[in-house]
């Protein structure tokens, strides 16, 4: 099996197994932890499947086609036994593992530092998927108006938001604090950010679309924003800027590409929609134009 170009084609209805990822996070909200779960692609080959083994963190990740997809505890109760290793792992997890992971496919490696920001093991860039996930579950209601945040790592309280405050939580489960990011890169190329007046205030510049899309040009992987590039497809984490208002110049909305697939056969984009919603994940692909589309570095 290929990969979908539009995306991994992940099931709608996952099998049973484990309720949720349970390793240890170091990112935001930790009393969501113990929540969130992440799908695998339906009918996935074990030909596109690599894992590596972080023996110090008791951790396994797994990707798919190169790209990390979904990180497992080790230390469970069942007895996973590929080629000479034996792994110790939770049983649902052994049931998705065993169909999938081969001797010649599985590794002992650690993360390199510089892809994995805050040091919990989990590569960055799945990091975000699983940030953007837990704000799924906290669900803040969509929320409009300026707010005065501490800096850095500053945030508006967790029961509101709009949708570049999804972005901003997700990249922060990652360890980057896109708040201080930009403000250092304001500075450092100003004309970069014509729309940032003054020195630059960093309770807002960050919440704005327009004003994160000269950052995310400038520091992460451009993608194709096209929906059907076999080449290039969507990964669960991508960061997409969307157009809600044709008529008008540039994005206007922002969202991250979800593992679920949708009824259209796209992927879910995780985002806050408007008045009147909460963060969700939404069935966006078929209507919503997609202007630019990036990755963070892995």
């Amino acid at each position: 099996m290929t990969a979908s170009p539009h995306g991994e084609g992940v099931s709608r209805h996952p099998a049973a197994g484990e309720s949720c990822l349970g390793v240890r996070d170091a990112g935001i909200w930790s009393d969501l932890d113990d929540k969130v779960q992440l799908a695998l692609p339906a009918d996935l080959a074990p030909t596109r499947v690599t894992a590596q083994v972080d023996r110090d963190r008791a951790l396994l990740v797994l990707s798919i086609d190169g790209f990390p997809r979904k990180a497992y505890p080790l230390g469970g109760p069942a007895k996973l036994v590929i080629g000479t290793r034996t792994l110790a792992v939770r049983p649902g997890d052994h049931g998705e593992l065993a169909r999938l992971l081969t001797a010649e496919r599985v590794r002992d490696q650690v993360v390199a530092a510089g892809r994995d920001r805050d040091k919990d093991g989990i590569p960055d860039p799945l990091d975000v998927l699983i940030g953007a996930k837990k704000t799924v579950l906290n669900a803040d209601a969509y929320t409009e108006g300026y707010v005065v945040i501490p800096f850095p790592m500053g945030d508006v309280p967790r029961e509101m938001g709009v949708c570049t405050d999804v972005i901003i939580r997700a990249v922060r489960n990652a360890g980057i604090d896109l708040q201080a990011e930009l403000q250092a890169d304001f500075k450092r190329a100003r004309s970069a950010y014509p729309m940032i007046k003054g020195r630059g205030n960093p309770h807002i510049d960050q919440r704005r679309v327009a004003t994160l899309l000269p950052y995310f040009k400038r520091h992460w992987e451009k993608h194709t924003p096209a929906l059907d590039d076999p080449a290039d497809p969507l990964r669960p984490g991508d960061v997409i800027f969307m157009d809600t208002f044709p008529s008008r110049s540039g994005p206007d909305h922002i969202g991250i590409v979800s593992d679920s697939v949708g009824s259209s056969g796209l992927p879910l984009i995780i985002n806050n929609w408007t008045n009147g919603t909460v963060t969700a994940e939404m069935d966006l692909l078929t209507f919503v134009p997609v202007l630019h589309r990036y990755r963070l570095p892995q």
